[in-house]
């Protein structure tokens, strides 16, 4: 029987698995969502990437720090389920992380933990959303910036899709140079290799 590629992948980077690639504390993990909000990201972005986060072990299993409806830690699984097909992309910073560095990112994460998800993409910490945390996260304990922030007039507006989206959440008054951090952005950086693609 042959296994699908959702089947492998999970297999490829289950912690009950035999995995050839493990995951391990700075992955950063990448997948299609199936939130509202999923399909006009895709196409502002030209990405299939809609929601992302970060992997950080607690006890011996690997977590995803995410921002979700909340900052939180989702087990692997629970997080691999909820996006479409139950699959997802893993891309490592090509520079090992030290232990130092390690104990660092676990440290600064409860800076951000709790905090309420941000539906309209503002650069605060009041709310944050999903590669904002991840990208802040990288650049307070490590001094890393995880790829390029544009202004939100830099994404494709033009499709209705995104332009109703955009309506819903901003009516008239768009906040076009907003800067903004996106998985597309994150996953194209030149600091990371891929270790699972989808």
């Amino acid at each position: 029987m042959r296994l699908t590629l959702a089947v492998l992948l999970l297999l490829a980077i289950s912690p009950s698995a035999p995995a050839a690639t493990p995951l391990r504390d700075g992955d950063l993990v990448f997948q299609t969502s199936r939130s509202g909000q999923s399909v006009a990201i895709q196409r502002a972005t030209h990405s299939p990437w809609s929601h992302m986060g970060v992997v950080l072990m607690r006890g011996g299993q690997p977590f995803v720090f995410e921002a979700g409806a909340s900052v939180r830690y989702t087990p692997l699984g629970r997080w691999a389920a909820r996006g479409e097909g139950g699959t997802y992309a893993v891309r490592r910073l090509k520079q090992p992380l030290t232990p130092t560095q390690t104990a660092k990112l676990h440290g600064a994460a409860g800076r951000f933990a709790g905090r309420p998800y941000d539906l309209y993409f503002e650069w605060s910490d009041e709310r944050i959303y999903c590669s904002e945390l991840v990208w802040k996260l990288y650049r307070d304990a490590l001094g890393v910036e995880i790829g390029a922030r544009q202004q939100l007039r830099e994404f494709d507006l033009t499709d209705p899709v995104v332009r109703a989206k955009m309506r819903e959440r901003y009516g008239d008054h768009v906040p076009l140079k907003e800067p903004v951090i996106s998985p597309a952005a994150m996953y194209d950086s030149p600091l990371l290799e891929t270790i699972v693609a989808r």
